[in-house]
């Protein structure tokens, strides 16, 4: 896959607008997410209402823009074709609701606290580098994904 300088501008403009959306709905608050996914009184439902307003946004122009013949900034569309559910998909979302929970930031958000200088996104941004590589690691010493 060919990269564009145009496509790295427009990732850098989509992920800053991503991050100032995730500022404004207080998703870079780690109690936020934690008070979401603990269930009972005192149960925050913001999350909720953030994926509410942004799942019906994204699936009307995804719609609008999957229509068109090509990408703006590209000659073919990368989509996923498998859509296999996996032992690999089931482990990895697992985990990745495990270490949500615990943290209480997803990838997106824990960047964009990283960038406020938020010291537990620094430790979670760095815990899951960590994790990362060690997927690596395993993916190229057993020949799996």
């Amino acid at each position: 896959m060919k990269h564009y300088p145009s496509q790295a501008v427009m990732a850098f403009v989509a992920g800053v607008i991503f991050a100032v959306g995730l500022a404004l709905s207080g998703m870079t608050q780690p109690q936020k997410v934690i008070g979401f996914l603990q269930l009972g009184e005192g149960w925050d439902p913001s999350l909720m209402f953030v994926m509410l307003a942004a799942i019906p946004v994204h699936m009307l122009s995804y719609r609008w823009i999957r229509g068109r013949r090509s990408p703006l900034l590209d000659t073919r569309w990368h989509i996923p074709e498998t859509k296999d559910v996996t032992k690999s998909l089931i482990a990895g979302s697992l985990l990745f609701g495990i270490g949500w929970g615990l943290g209480g930031f997803c990838p997106g958000p824990a960047l964009t606290s990283l960038g406020a200088g938020h010291f537990t996104a620094v430790v979670f941004v760095v815990a899951m580098l960590a994790g990362m590589g060690l997927h690596a690691v395993y993916v190229r010493v057993s020949g799996k994904n």
